[in-house]
């Protein structure tokens, strides 16, 4: 029987590639060296299934293989914390990038969200241990559909499709809450918007109660937002949650064209002067995405390579954190 390859042994021609990509990066995202955390989120589309094997044959499925896990674990390396959407049930491909990115790297996640609209995903948080450490909170965020609950008519009539993860981490002292979510896409704009209003109302009202998990709390994921001008983008941010001005206008998918990019993925939190909303405290510095088509395509199609890394950029900005 032959041996099944190892993801921790490249060959030498992947290893040659993986060290041209690490260039790349090094032009692609300026260098943190620890001044401040960089979070991140990143769609991984359909992150499941994995061949393994260092070249996925033609026709063979799934098309994401050791090589693009290499590839992946790159990116995420550049980062404190990165948000991932589109985990799925199976967790071959998430479990050979935790072996990839090393001892040093951990993750938490949701349970699979059943149902059609839940598309069999997980939400999750990766980050390096050495940098940041979970400090207690963890739960799904759930809508309150009693009748007393006061549902307005075009709300939000069910649970979210894909329930929005909210885990708070510690980074030097200083504690920050993240809110990962992703957003229905349905079959038109029209069917986020009670999600996005649902999200923005759900979240600003988690901040006004009086408990300590409402300090640094930032939105983030693939929130599905068509154009800055249109209901989507007016509902998120209807209750003050601002997007991160680092990322305007920047491509969020590989099929963005050039002027008529999506908005889908974002990074936001609530701002100062806004009465009884938890001010984000930590100053946002860089931000940007990581467009890795250039360095990764070959001779694949953007669809094809959309199954072997992903169809959309990660997102990335950073946060100074005040010393102690």
């Amino acid at each position: 029987m032959p041996t099944e390859p190892d993801v921790l042994a490249p060959p030498q021609r992947v290893a040659v590639r993986l060290s041209r990509w690490e260039e790349a990066l090094d032009g692609l995202i300026p260098p943190n060296h620890g001044r401040s955390l960089r979070i991140a989120t990143w769609n991984l589309r359909a992150f499941s299934g994995l061949t393994k094997a260092w070249t996925t044959l033609e026709g063979a499925s799934p098309k994401r293989n050791f090589t693009d896990v290499h590839l992946i674990a790159a990116v995420v390396r550049r980062f404190d914390v990165v948000a991932v959407q589109e985990v799925r049930g199976d967790l071959r491909a998430l479990r050979n990038l935790m072996k990839v990115l090393g001892e040093d790297w951990a993750f938490i996640l949701t349970d699979v969200t059943e149902g059609k609209d839940g598309n069999g995903e997980r939400l999750a948080f990766l980050f390096d241990t050495r940098r940041v450490k979970p400090s207690g909170l963890a739960c799904e965020l759930v809508m309150p559909l009693e009748q007393d609950a006061g549902v307005a008519a075009g709300g939000l009539d069910r649970q979210f499709a894909r329930t929005p993860y909210a885990v708070s981490f510690l980074s030097r002292g200083q504690t920050f809450t993240l809110v990962t979510l992703h957003v229905l896409y349905g079959e038109d704009a029209a069917e986020r918007v009670p999600e996005l209003q649902a999200i923005a109302d759900w979240l600003a009202g988690w901040a006004e109660r009086e408990f300590g998990w409402d300090h640094n709390l930032i939105a983030l994921g693939d929130f599905n937002i068509d154009r800055a001008d249109d209901p989507l983008f007016k509902a998120f941010t209807s209750t003050g949650l601002v997007p991160a001005p680092q990322l305007a206008g920047l491509p969020r998918t590989v099929f963005d064209d050039p002027g008529a990019e999506h908005f889908y993925d974002q990074i936001a939190w609530f701002t100062k002067g806004q009465k009884r909303r938890p001010v984000l405290t930590l100053e946002a510095g860089l931000g940007g995405h990581v467009d890795f088509v250039p360095e990764l395509q070959g001779d694949l199609t953007l669809t094809e390579l959309s199954w072997h890394i992903s169809d959309h950029y990660p997102m990335w900005v950073d946060f100074a954190i005040p010393t102690p």
